[in-house]
């Protein structure tokens, strides 16, 4: 029997594969200039930014980023630590924008950006995040403008949309947040194009993380002693990511849903196939560039109703989370995942602050 001899595959990876043939796309969850440049090579169309990043990628980089921070010291005479620490952040995001600039051109704005966030201290202030907003976009032609889901966010992201910015709902977890996000965002396009204004060229994102609804439920499941199928709770972020992607499509949104904070390979696998972004960190991309998991569309396969049902029985915050209207805009502040993200992003502030005083104000009784 003649056997057929294996031929190499034309795709680098299972998400290249994916970035090819789906309308699924790939953004980096770093601007790491090395992760980025890999993740362009699976077809990645895009990156991100906050002070997270921002601390991890200058650390892991200090030699060459203490001259660079030194510069900025220098070129800024009575900056504070934050000021030094924002200025660090801002070129970053400029020049990871620089590496996408060419495919934001070829993809006409929709892909291509840099997604960089506004300072979490600003979550409760509209027109502070609106004031940072502008100056964000203005860094970049292909800068995309992170703006949390709060109450104030969503009023900023309506506001910075009007005035032609793209933005990306950040610390978002809820369907109720997404659909409050989208609305925003239609108000602001509307209000865009009755002034007479192009948006062609408009890319809004609305950030769904998966993952850390996940991650909360798991803290609530062990403080609570419930006991259930752990496997789950693996499921709870991609249940509402798929509902939402479902009632986005019914109702025409104009905004794109993008994942991001990775648990799971479904956090990737389950969304194929949809007109939306996956946004994993690069060891993930690296875990799924090297899996088995053959690429199909599967975003429009349901969860699995008895799993649904089982989070919804005994998970109240799955509840709020999942259904469209559990959760109001005057609670999204206050929904625990969202509380723990944004203590996390203000931690980070400070751990970015401390690594440019030390170039600042380097401890003698080190040297």
């Amino acid at each position: 029997m003649i056997r057929a001899v294996p031929t190499a595959s034309k795709w680098k990876s299972p998400l290249h594969e994916m970035t090819q043939t789906t309308p699924t796309c790939l953004w980096n969850d770093s601007a790491d200039p090395d992760e980025l440049g890999w993740s362009i090579e699976q077809g990645g169309v895009g990156a991100t930014c906050n002070p997270v990043i921002a601390h991890t990628v200058i650390k892991s980089r200090i030699a060459e980023w203490r001259p660079r921070i030194a510069a900025l010291v220098g070129e800024q005479s009575q900056a504070t630590e934050d000021a030094i620490a924002w200025a660090a952040v801002e070129a970053l995001s400029i020049d990871a924008a620089g590496v996408l600039h060419t495919t934001f051109e070829s993809h006409r704005g929709r892909n291509g950006r840099l997604s960089i966030q506004t300072d979490p201290r600003l979550y409760r202030d509209a027109g502070a995040i609106v004031e940072q907003a502008r100056r964000f976009a203005a860094l970049a032609p292909n800068m995309l403008v992170k703006i949390p889901a709060t109450r104030a966010g969503l009023a900023a992201i309506e506001a910075a949309t009007a005035r032609g910015i793209s933005i990306n709902a950040t610390v978002s977890f809820t369907l109720a947040q997404c659909l409050a996000v989208a609305e925003a965002v239609e108000r602001g396009l509307r209000a865009r194009t009755d002034g007479g204004h192009d948006i062609s060229r408009m890319g809004p994102v609305c950030t769904i993380m998966l993952g850390r609804l996940d991650d909360w439920l798991k803290v609530v499941m062990e403080k609570t002693g419930i006991v259930t199928d752990p496997g789950h709770l693996e499921w709870a972020g991609v249940a509402v990511f798929k509902r939402a992607y479902a009632l986005f499509r019914e109702r025409g949104y104009r905004v794109r849903l993008l994942a991001a904070a990775f648990r799971n390979h479904m956090h990737w696998s389950e969304l194929i196939g949809g007109d939306v972004v996956i946004s994993p960190p690069y060891a993930w991309q690296r875990r799924f560039a090297a899996s088995d998991i053959p690429v199909r569309a599967r975003i429009d396969t349901p969860v699995e109703p008895a799993i649904v049902d089982d989070l919804r029985r005994r998970f109240p915050d799955f509840v709020r989370a999942y259904e469209p209207d559990a959760l109001s805009i005057d609670q999204f502040d206050a929904f625990p995942p969202a509380r723990r993200t944004l203590r996390q992003f203000l931690g980070a502030c400070d751990d970015l602050r401390a690594l440019v005083r030390e170039v600042m104000i380097p401890n003698p009784d080190s040297q």
